[in-house]
């Protein structure tokens, strides 16, 4: 899987789409750091009246954490492969969660228009051909004040961080990834990727420099400590 190419992700997402539950319910505190992130971005009043977007819904994880922190928002998940919508389809939502397929880059393309009172992409930017111009996009979504939440491994910043996201990703994710799915593609581009990906420090600058205010993150507790992040930021207001 090539680096940068933005159609190979989705399409080695509906390879193992079946699988993703079960894979990643057995990370321990998957789910959990996820509804922390939700509950980060600190909205209000349980989201009575906001609009929220959850950029990159994989199986609706993200959709149901955000679910959790606002039950009483519109949701609006959209994810480029059809493989993972499929399955998240299949559970059981509210009428204020809305499903759509389409590549993250081409919202308007598929209907799905701002502004948003939030948005939550975890596990999405490393993914994306062009980062800066996603967030650039995801800035021109949110009304003026609104909060990204980007929920996203981030290790360059810790040696130690490192080392165990090596470790875990060699010796756990890819033999378990290959059992599960009999191909091991998906999880050896999930090692490389997180170990391209901006360091914390690096990431945070890069918010501020695509026009974000109120930059912030913090790691999640537990053995992905330093390993997985939530970045907050604002957009002007």
């Amino acid at each position: 899987m090539s680096r940068g190419a933005a159609n190979d992700v989705p399409a080695a997402f509906d390879a193992g789409a079946q699988s993703y539950d079960a894979l990643v319910g057995a990370n321990p505190g998957y789910h959990a750091h996820l509804r922390l992130s939700a509950a980060r971005m600190g909205l209000p009043d349980g989201g009575r009246g906001m609009r929220l977007l959850d950029a990159g819904c994989g199986t609706g994880a993200s959709t149901a954490a955000l679910l959790t922190a606002a039950p009483e928002a519109e949701i609006v998940a959209v994810d480029g492969s059809a493989g993972m919508l499929a399955q998240a389809r299949r559970k059981n939502w509210p009428t204020s969660v809305q499903f759509v397929h389409s590549y993250v880059e081409q919202l308007a393309d598929a209907g799905v228009e701002g502004p948003f009172d939030a948005i939550l992409a975890a596990y999405l930017i490393r993914n994306v051909t062009d980062a800066d111009a996603q967030l650039r996009r995801f800035r021109e979504l949110l009304r003026p004040g609104g909060t990204l939440a980007v929920h996203e491994y981030s290790v360059r910043d810790s040696r130690v961080a490192t080392a165990l996201w090596n470790a875990v990703s060699t010796t756990v994710i890819i033999p378990l990834g290959r059992i599960r799915t009999g191909d091991a593609e998906l999880y050896r581009y999930l090692r490389s990727s997180v170990n391209r990906f901006d360091g914390a420090s690096q990431f945070r600058r890069r918010l501020s420099d695509n026009g974000f205010t109120a930059v912030r993150s913090d790691t999640v507790p537990g053995w992905q400590r330093n390993v997985v992040h939530t970045f907050l930021a604002e957009a002007p207001r």
